[in-house]
């Protein structure tokens, strides 16, 4: 049986998912506070450097708040950033009870506004439905305990396990349903990334086509060692669209990146050993320049190179119900693949829903 804590939590991951896409490298975050059983007050983390959510509920509160309870699924912060302290404003207010989901992750920060709030006094409440608020916030998790970008790998299939015909044609896989939730996780994640062959065979936009004006374009980022990719791709002539990376190593024409970073797109040097880009140092590099989430939608080979230098942390696979055959069509995971059965990638944590006509498989990587 839910309980109320828990029912009111819930509340707070909704209220949180609507900074989807315009919080980032910040937590989604949402607060609910409630006094004689009675919703008085909500409010979210709208946008990057905007009021906290505990602000916003206290502000948005019907009636004073003193004696009432918050509830906020990450810890209120105790440290001057681009906001003042949300504990000592909560502490001013004189609330009698704090229900927190989880702590801040933040090493430097994590327990203080606990701790800050139990010593003027307060009743502080942990770990309510812990595990879905890490959920909801799995891209902050990592980037602020590790620097590096949450990675997706998104994948649409045929039941057979195909995401192109024999002949290449890849229009549509998946339905149309399927695809506007694509569009929607582009919005969450701060960046895309694909190999230059998509940008030179479909000639792709990279952008997110919504319902609604709200959110933003991801940045592109295309893998491209020798910096092939045509000056006519969209993702080139579109930069004051949505800002476009090339990732190229050290044997691309320097005339050719030059003509590139004149034309807006900006490039990044990423060496691997093998004469390909480093995808690894590439996740590094995104994550000092403030990217916290990467969608990957690359094709077969570029897939297995990031499951290889293990960047990636989930899946998400859309498995539509049709059957193409063809013993040469191409799959979702290819390159060298591995040779043994009991080296495969391992996927957990599954989870899957319908998605119109279509199956979406969702689960975490075991490396």
């Amino acid at each position: 049986m839910t309980t109320l804590d828990e029912k009111y939590m819930q509340r707070t991951f909704l209220l949180a998912r609507k900074g989807v896409g315009r919080v980032n490298p910040n937590p989604l975050v949402g607060a609910v506070i409630v006094k004689n059983d009675t919703v008085i007050g909500e409010g979210y983390h709208r946008y990057f450097g905007g009021p906290h959510a505990e602000i916003e509920a206290l502000e948005a509160a019907a009636e004073p708040v003193e004696g009432a309870t918050v509830y906020v699924n990450l810890e209120p912060c105790a440290h001057h950033g681009k906001t003042p302290p949300c504990a000592e404003r909560i502490i001013r207010e004189k609330v009698a009870r704090v229900v927190v989901a989880m702590r801040d992750p933040n090493p430097e920060v994590s327990g203080r506004g606990i701790r800050m709030l139990r010593e003027a006094g307060i009743e502080v409440a942990e770990g309510v439905l812990e595990e879905d608020a890490s959920d909801l916030n799995r891209v902050f998790v990592k980037y602020i305990t590790t620097g590096l970008p949450y990675v997706v790998l998104k994948g649409a299939m045929t039941l057979d396990g195909k995401i192109a015909s024999r002949v290449g044609d890849s229009r549509w896989v998946s339905g149309e349903k399927a695809r506007s939730v694509v569009h929607e996780l582009r919005n969450e994640y701060r960046a895309i990334m694909v190999g230059v062959n998509t940008i030179i065979a479909d000639d792709p936009s990279l952008t997110a086509r919504r319902s609604h004006s709200e959110g933003r374009n991801p940045v592109r980022i295309i893998t491209d060692s020798g910096a092939r990719i045509p000056m006519d791709a969209h993702v080139v002539n579109e930069v004051e669209e949505a800002a476009t990376i090339v990732a190229h190593t050290a044997k691309a024409s320097e005339e050719k990146l030059k003509v590139l970073r004149e034309g807006g797109v900006k490039t990044i040097e990423s060496s691997g050993k093998t004469g390909q880009v480093s995808l690894k140092k590439l996740m590094k590099i995104l994550g000092e320049q403030g990217i916290d989430g990467v969608l990957l939608e690359g094709g077969g080979i570029l897939n297995f190179s990031a499951l290889e230098e293990e960047i990636v942390d989930e899946v998400f696979m859309f498995i539509a119900p049709k059957l193409v055959g063809g013993e040469h069509a191409k799959t979702p995971v290819e390159g060298k693949g591995v040779d043994l059965m009991s080296d495969a990638f391992k996927v957990e944590q599954l989870k899957s829903m319908m998605i119109g006509e279509d199956i979406m498989i969702r689960g975490k990587i075991s490396y």
